[in-house]
């Protein structure tokens, strides 16, 4: 083979690392980019978080907007500000206050900082409470660890009794002990299926309970007819009136099928909206959030001392100010980015934010793409795990597109106004006669939509709305 030179013409795409850093910050969310701009600041000496964005905040607060589109908004964050603060206006006293230390505000701080209840612990609180023999304890202990969260047993009793291994224990004392602990609060705990943990509830009821005899028949024979029960054919069954069957149906009604999930921990997650969409004067208002990331700067003092080092602080300060800029410059791109999407997002989608969801138009990446001259890829960062305060809720931003469905005028309509209709026609519906897919496929047609039943079962499906005949109720 012969050695040789070739030259090629090509076009290739080279991800300057600028342009990946913006990326990067594009597709982060409020709390991933928040972390990321602490670690920037700790890691960078000469970026340090501009004093001032704490006055422009409070200034917000008070009714004033920030245009976060103006030039004024987006000047060089590498401009020094004087600073003349002494450190005692800055930062707060640490001295503790003697006047609130025994206010009744310091003791309701600590009972929120107290862990919640669980079901696990609140089971274990009443057998500490309960007189037992220490294999007994350790019987009920062994069914309180078996427990999910809704109350059920996840081991039957043969399978706790060879858990335990125990040689002087018989299956009847695992019995005995099941049978007092299921008297333990919530009513229904420790129930092996749906029947017995409403039966459970049923024998703790008193005796003069009115229909509570029909009521367990109803259950521990007749459960799965229970949501479609026709109270004449129950009654001809039972040998009672249709009206006992009724009260009695509507005392199971009343009973808790998942009686541990009062005591779930659900930790409650805030969502902080990274724009704000307000109607002033009849027009609509897209704003950033400025409370979601701080304004920076570049400390020049800093650097000039730097820059009279020696040539390692020189080339230490000129690397670590490049790559503050570098980040200064692709926060502000993020900014604007996000601006500019959600601008054309409320600008299309005007008539949801009137109307409803109802009033919402299918819209894709493109269309917004299209309209901002970015790429779909682009528009898909800005949009992901990015929300949206309106004057109907938050939303993210992915929320607001929708694929569409042809119209009988020719035109589009979106996915997201088509199961706004199947649930308010589902709400209105009379339980005793609930509409099936075909019929709600014809009520929407009456409305110039053209859809599938096919598609309106899967919409169904999507919102867990049953079919017809579950949703059939003749009480």
């Amino acid at each position: 083979m012969k050695q040789s030179l070739q030259l090629k013409i090509g076009q290739q795409l080279t991800l300057t690392p600028q342009l990946q850093q913006a990326i990067k910050l594009l597709q982060l969310s409020t709390l991933d980019l928040q972390q990321t701009i602490t670690e920037t600041l700790a890691s960078n000496p000469l970026l340090e978080e501009d004093e001032s964005s704490i006055e422009e905040t409070s200034t917000l607060r008070d009714g004033e907007t920030v245009d976060f589109s103006s030039p004024e908004s987006q000047a060089d964050p590498s401009e020094e500000l004087s600073v003349d603060a002494a450190w005692e206006d800055v930062m707060p006293s640490a001295a503790p206050s003697t006047t609130s230390s025994a206010s009744g505000e310091d003791f309701q701080l600590l009972d929120n900082d107290s862990p919640p209840e669980t079901l696990h612990s609140h089971l274990l609180w009443q057998l500490n409470l309960t007189r037992f023999s220490d294999t007994d304890r350790a019987i009920a202990l062994a069914f309180i660890d078996a427990v999910d969260n809704e109350g059920r047993l996840t081991q039957t009793p043969e399978q706790i009794y060879e858990g335990l291994g125990l040689d002087d224990v018989e299956m009847d004392e695992v019995i005995a002990v099941l049978h007092r602990i299921q008297h333990f609060e919530p009513t229904g705990v420790f129930a092996a299926d749906l029947r017995e943990c409403l039966l459970l509830q049923l024998r703790q009821m008193p005796v003069d309970t009115p229909f509570r005899e029909t009521a367990g028949i109803l259950v521990s024979r007749h459960l799965e007819q229970i949501p479609t029960a026709d109270p004449k054919q129950m009654a001809r069954r039972l040998r009672t009136s249709p009206e006992a069957i009724v009260d009695a149906l509507n005392l199971i009604k009343s009973l808790n099928p998942t009686p541990g999930s009062d005591h779930q921990v659900n930790d409650t997650e805030y969502v902080v909206p990274d724009v704000f969409v307000k109607r002033i004067n009849d027009r609509w208002r897209v704003e950033l959030n400025p409370d979601i990331a701080p304004k920076l700067r570049v400390n020049d003092h800093y650097a000039s001392l730097l820059g009279a080092g020696s040539s390692a602080d020189r080339d230490y300060a000129r690397n670590n100010v490049q790559e503050a800029k570098w980040f200064i410059k692709s926060l502000l791109s993020r900014n604007e980015t996000l601006l500019k999407v959600s601008r054309q997002i409320v600008e299309h989608q005007r008539a949801f934010f009137q109307h409803g969801e109802e009033a919402m138009r299918p819209l894709i990446l493109a269309d917004i793409a299209g309209q901002v001259d970015l790429h779909e890829s682009t528009v898909s960062r800005a949009t992901t795990r990015k929300y949206m305060h309106t004057p109907r809720g938050i939303f993210e931003l992915k929320y607001f597109f929708s694929s569409h469905v042809a119209t009988a005028e020719g035109g589009e309509c979106s996915s997201v106004a088509i199961k706004a209709m199947i649930k308010k026609l589902v709400t209105a519906e009379n339980p005793k006669k609930p509409l099936s897919d075909a019929k709600l496929c014809d009520l929407i047609a009456d409305q110039g939509i053209v859809v599938a039943r096919r598609t309106i079962a899967k919409y169904r499906e999507q919102m867990n709305i049953g079919p017809s005949n579950e949703r059939k109720r003749l009480i």
